[in-house]
C-alpha cells in the first residue's frame, strides 16, 4: 500500500520578504496560514499551499511557474492590472493544452499563470 500524502506545499525563495508578504498577502489575497517569521506559508486552495522563505542573495526564478486554476481568468486579469501588476501575456485560448490562460510576475520575478481548463472534469479523468 502506498503512504498517504496529506497536503501540498510548493516553496519559492525571496531576497524581500515584505514585498512579497504584502503581494500575497493584499494583491492575490491568500490567507495566511503560518508565519514562520523569514517563511510564510499561504493557502492558495483546500490542501494546497504555497509558502514563501527569505534567503539572502539572488535565486534563478526561472524554470519555476506558479499555476491558479480559476474560472475567473478573465476577473484576475483585470484585478492585477488595476493594481499595477505585470501581466506577461494577456489572457488568451491555448489550444495545444485546452486551456484559458494569462501570465503575471510576482515582485520577485516568478511566473503566475492564472487558467482554465476547457474541460471543467479535468481532474475527474483517471
Amino acid at each position: 500500500m502506498h503512504p498517504s500524502i496529506d497536503q501540498q506545499i510548493t516553496f519559492f525563495y525571496t531576497q524581500d520578504g515584505p514585498k512579497t508578504w504584502a503581494f500575497y498577502e493584499q494583491v492575490l489575497e491568500l490567507p495566511l496560514v503560518l508565519d514562520q517569521g523569514g517563511c510564510r506559508i499561504y493557502r492558495v486552495a483546500g490542501d494546497a499551499y504555497v509558502g514563501f522563505c527569505e534567503r539572502a542573495g539572488p535565486r534563478p526564478t526561472e524554470g519555476a511557474l506558479f499555476t491558479i486554476v480559476t474560472d475567473e481568468v478573465d476577473a484576475w486579469a483585470e484585478n492585477l492590472k488595476t493594481l499595477n501588476v505585470e501581466l506577461t501575456q494577456q489572457p488568451q485560448h491555448n489550444a495545444e493544452y485546452k486551456i484559458y490562460h494569462f501570465f503575471a510576475k510576482d515582485p520577485n520575478g516568478y511566473l503566475i499563470e492564472f487558467q482554465k481548463f476547457d474541460d471543467p472534469e479535468w481532474n475527474r479523468h483517471t
